[in-house]
């Protein structure tokens, strides 16, 4: 009896102990960068004062060397190296003498480990301008490309995956045709149990290659949701299948034919997220009014192109946008991820150029119309979609939109961010 007891004990302490030492958090080391106006805005020609302080559990770390640089975001020109901070602290200065960010980086190395922090300021951001060129075709490209690929008919497959329903929601991994027979779009459709017509969201994935679980919580509150893959596989194999096409065919995949317009990789992509709202139109109990299409990263780009090429869409989020404002790098103005451009100034790139105006997020931005209802969200800190191409994407839009950036994020969420994402859409959506 007294050994039963002391397993059931052991057993308990176990089953607390466990849960705390698996939830690793933050670092005690942080490297601090903080401006001096709250909202981390000015106008052009005004100087901003950069507090920087590196810390361990909250004080100052005494006679800490850094090394920084600052200016122009991607073109930083001031960079000095091994300063001592003796008592943990200094400030820094800087001003723009046009619209754009003011960014500021700070490296430490302490016992052998780096730390970083970040301050991206910005100067009249709501005059930054994209410098990207609208084909005069482009229109009329998207348009006979999206009937061209209508030609295929959808031929959807559906699997209804029990393990990860609920009582409220029905899910599934479903597939149907995008621009040719047999080459297929995949995703994870979410329906609710309850028998009646829903608003409906098209979710757009980041860059890389992954499963997908679907988004079975906002379609537990009352809509059709469709977590699509863009790569043309099923999206519930092992993750290690996944990371080998990463690796091996599909690598570096967002470099696929940049020299042609017809052949680019985000053509069938993009046509793929057509192709998507046609399934949800025909093949799910859509309620023919309120839909959406939202992502991060690469997918802030697709949303962007879903929104402007199909009018369908009534409410659209892009969270950090990836692929916008590609040739704002050879007028030496930070440009959006990939960069394609950023390294050699597009030196021998004329053709990449070109084809790049129609798979540019601030092209398609330009075509989004007052029916359609945007929320633009990312950080000032982001080091992999620039806040400069984010603002410049925000200020080309003329539809009713909504701007929240979340200065201190990078290239992630706060949860705040994403609470405030979910809760604008099922508002767009009359849920709440």
């Amino acid at each position: 009896m007294t050994r039963r007891i002391g397993i059931i004990i052991l057993l308990l302490t176990l089953s607390c102990v466990l849960p705390l030492q698996a939830q690793i958090r933050g670092s005690e080391i942080q490297v601090n960068v903080v401006p001096d106006h709250q909202d981390w805005t000015y106008k052009v020609g005004e100087t901003a004062t950069f507090n920087i302080s590196v810390t361990r559990s909250a004080t100052l770390i005494d006679n800490v060397v850094i090394d920084y640089e600052a200016g122009p975001e991607m073109y930083q020109d001031v960079k000095k190296q091994s300063v001592v901070l003796k008592d943990g602290t200094m400030t820094l200065k800087g001003k723009m003498t046009k619209p754009g960010f003011y960014r500021v980086d700070v490296k430490a190395i302490i016992d052998g480990k780096e730390y970083k922090g970040a301050c991206g300021a910005a100067f009249s951001p709501e005059q930054i301008k994209p410098t990207t060129v609208m084909p005069d075709d482009f229109e009329s490209f998207w348009k006979n490309a999206i009937a061209e690929a209508r030609k295929t008919d959808l031929n959807p497959t559906k699997r209804l995956l029990p393990e990860r329903c609920t009582k409220d929601v029905n899910v599934y991994e479903v597939s149907f045709q995008n621009i040719q027979p047999d080459y297929r779009t995949y995703g994870i459709l979410s329906v609710p149990v309850k028998e009646g017509e829903y608003p409906a969201l098209l979710r757009v994935p980041g860059a890389g290659v992954r499963p997908y679980s679907g988004d079975v919580y906002t379609a537990s509150q009352g809509a059709i949701t469709l977590e699509i893959g863009i790569h043309g596989i099923p999206v519930t194999m092992d993750q290690k299948v996944y990371d080998d096409i990463f690796h091996g065919a599909l690598n570096w995949y967002w470099e696929f034919y940049t020299d042609d317009r017809d052949k680019n990789y985000y053509k069938r992509v993009i046509l793929g997220c057509i192709r998507a709202l046609d399934y949800i139109e025909e093949y799910t109990p859509w309620n023919k009014k309120e839909m959406g299409v939202s992502g991060s990263s690469q997918g802030g780009f697709l949303t962007l192109a879903t929104a402007a090429l199909d009018k369908r869409i009534t409410y659209y989020a892009p969270v950090h946008a990836a692929l916008c404002d590609h040739t704002a790098s050879l007028q030496g103005i930070a440009c959006g991820w990939p960069h394609y451009f950023y390294w050699n100034k597009g030196k021998g790139q004329e053709k990449q150029i070109e084809v790049s105006r129609y798979y540019d997020g601030v092209n398609f931005a330009r075509l989004i119309t007052n029916q359609q209802k945007g929320w633009f969200s990312f950080g000032y800190n982001d080091d992999v979609v620039p806040p400069t191409t984010a603002w410049a994407t925000y200020n080309t839009v003329k539809s009713p939109k909504t701007i929240k950036p979340y200065q201190a994020t990078w290239h992630f969420w706060f949860q705040e961010q994403w609470d405030e994402w979910e809760e604008w859409m099922l508002k767009q959506m009359n849920i709440k």
